[in-house]
């Protein structure tokens, strides 16, 4: 075990960071279930592990009290305001506490509200390539995969749009710490400083709200929202906003920017997807699940339990695989392949079960739309350097920066 995880699956090498595949195949067919020493915890890459680990009760998503619980009391007490209010992430919650956190949730993010914002969010589709066109060139990331999610996010919790700036500094800091970042040495004292900043200036937003007139945006549907416990609290509304900010821009910028790398790296698609522009819906199903946004889970065993000949203890992580899941041949057909028409593409990018992402018919909407005007707008697109370079993330997969080069229509 110790020569496959030293050889194949290391996160920290670069060229992993870059292409993980490879790894996720060999580990796939030699040791689906298998023990990392570099993580301390059980890679799971076969589809029907990881779906299966995704709704099994055995299994706890709460990663942050074990993990506070490890460290030093000295690191304990500058993360306190992280504990504080991750531990309140619907993502890190299990049931019976889940279950009240999402329903609250859901009654401010239906799926009728996400529908109602096609129209914003073309117009800052537009609004976004209108600054870029005559350019010539440009960074997705920061000058459109960023800002389409950010500014439709911020709308939703009724931040000002200037703000958006001030948010990705914030959630970069958050990024190393949530996704486990294994390279980043300062990733506690980030984390600490970007949630410190998130806290205050969402509390002051929620002060501010609860003055006013109740306004018909999902921040306003969160402090309306109760059940038979009541409304949630002022650090459950803090820690949610903050959550749907994260998670809201994060998976979309990323679905956004793998999705047009795979384009570029597969002329044919991109052809395809220009002559067909219905197939974006279909396209990005393959997105998701050809190089996904959200790359892995954590769970955390409950109980010990055996899954095929190898024995997990209680305490012990779970580190599942969703994008080695998604190219499981088993479950598709050809998967190493980027088929934009793929049919029956039952692909686990925004997870399975009980915590499916609440953010997923937003990002499919932002990524649709997205796709579709990007190539009716711009011709000749092309990388404008060979090798971008990828986060130090092991849950969130993207590149740092994508710069393009092409041609106004």
């Amino acid at each position: 075990m110790g020569d496959i995880a030293e050889l194949i699956y290391d996160p920290r090498r670069p060229a992993t960071m870059a292409d993980p595949f490879p790894a996720f195949r060999r580990l796939r067919q030699e040791e689906p279930v298998h023990w990392s020493p570099v993580l301390r915890g059980w890679v799971l890459t076969r589809y029907r592990d990881v779906r299966g680990a995704l709704f099994d009760p055995q299994l706890s998503a709460d990663r942050i009290t074990p993990f506070m619980a490890s460290v030093s009391n000295e690191r304990r007490a500058a993360l306190r305001g992280i504990e504080r209010l991750l531990t309140r992430w619907a993502v890190f919650v299990d049931p019976p506490d889940h279950t009240r956190l999402r329903g609250l949730m859901n009654k401010a993010f239906t799926p009728r509200a996400v529908e109602a914002l096609a129209g914003y969010v073309a117009d800052v589709v537009e609004r976004l390539i209108d600054a870029v066109a005559r350019r010539g060139e440009m960074d997705l990331i920061a000058d459109f995969a960023y800002p389409l999610p950010a500014t439709v996010i911020a709308a939703m919790l009724g931040a000002p749009e200037p703000d958006i700036s001030r948010f990705k500094d914030w959630s970069d800091d958050l990024a190393a710490f949530v996704g486990s970042a294994q390279a980043t040495v300062d990733k506690y004292e980030r984390a600490a400083r970007g949630m410190a900043e998130m806290d205050r200036y969402f509390r002051a937003i929620v002060a501010a709200r609860r003055g006013e007139a109740p306004r018909d945006d999902v921040l306003g549907g969160l402090i309306a929202a109760s059940d038979e416990r009541g409304a949630l609290s002022e650090d459950e509304l803090v820690a949610t906003a903050i959550l749907l900010l994260f998670a809201g821009h994060e998976t979309t910028t990323n679905l956004i920017a793998n999705g047009m790398l795979a384009l570029l790296r597969h002329p044919d698609q991109l052809a395809l997807l220009r002559a067909r522009p219905e197939l974006a819906e279909s396209a990005v199903e393959e997105f998701l699940r050809y190089d996904g946004p959200a790359a892995s889970v954590t769970r955390v065993a409950r109980a010990d339990f055996n899954i095929d000949d190898c024995t997990i203890t209680r305490g012990d992580r779970l580190f599942l695989m969703l994008n080695a899941a998604n190219r499981d041949p088993e479950q598709f057909a050809d998967p190493e392949r980027l088929d934009i028409a793929r049919e029956s593409n039952r692909h686990i990018a925004f997870g399975y079960g009980p915590h499916y992402c609440i953010g997923a018919p937003l990002a499919r909407l932002e990524a649709r739309i997205a796709f579709q005007r990007l190539l009716a707008r711009l011709d000749d697109i092309a990388l404008a350097e060979p090798a971008p370079e990828w986060s130090d993330n092991l849950v969130l997969r993207g590149v740092k920066r994508l710069r393009l080069r092409f041609r106004s229509a």
